[in-house]
């Protein structure tokens, strides 16, 4: 009984200490409307410069189905690079309505390559290398997010 006991206890804090490692994800689900379908995506919102500037750096892996959400104050032409992050990521570039106006699909892990928003932008979804094709994300779908101005 002694080491059922035990036993409990230690998976209570295992599942616990697991949980609040999901709690930099927004409860509200980032989606985009995609031929008839609404995908989901838990998300990480980095609205201020210091987790902007670290983004998803030296992460091992991330988990399906989530990402980041970059927020900047402002429309503007945005530049980035993939130094110290260790995934592939497709980039979704996005004007102040959320509408995607620019994909970079399987940006290199660890490249110093400038990736481009191509225009203003005020939003970055940053989501797993090779999502965005399998899943049907275009140019023109948008994201949708309390973090988005509608």
């Amino acid at each position: 009984m002694r080491a059922f006991l035990l036993f409990f206890i230690f998976a209570f804090t295992f599942a616990s200490a697991n949980a609040t490692e999901n709690l930099p994800y927004e409860a509200e689900p980032l989606t985009i409307a995609v031929d008839g379908q609404v995908l989901q995506w838990r998300i990480e919102l980095a609205d201020e410069q210091p987790e902007r500037s670290k983004g998803l750096m030296f992460r091992q892996s991330m988990a399906p189905k989530t990402g980041m959400l970059f927020r900047f104050d402002a429309a503007r032409p945005v530049m980035m690079w993939m130094k110290n992050t260790f995934i592939p990521l497709d980039m979704l570039f996005a004007d102040d309505g959320g509408s995607i106006t620019h994909i970079r699909r399987q940006a290199e892990p660890e490249s110093l390559d400038i990736i481009s928003s191509r225009g203003p932008v005020r939003y970055v979804f940053e989501i797993n290398g090779g999502e965005a094709e399998r899943l049907g994300l275009q140019i023109g779908q948008r994201l949708v997010h309390p973090a988005i101005s509608p």
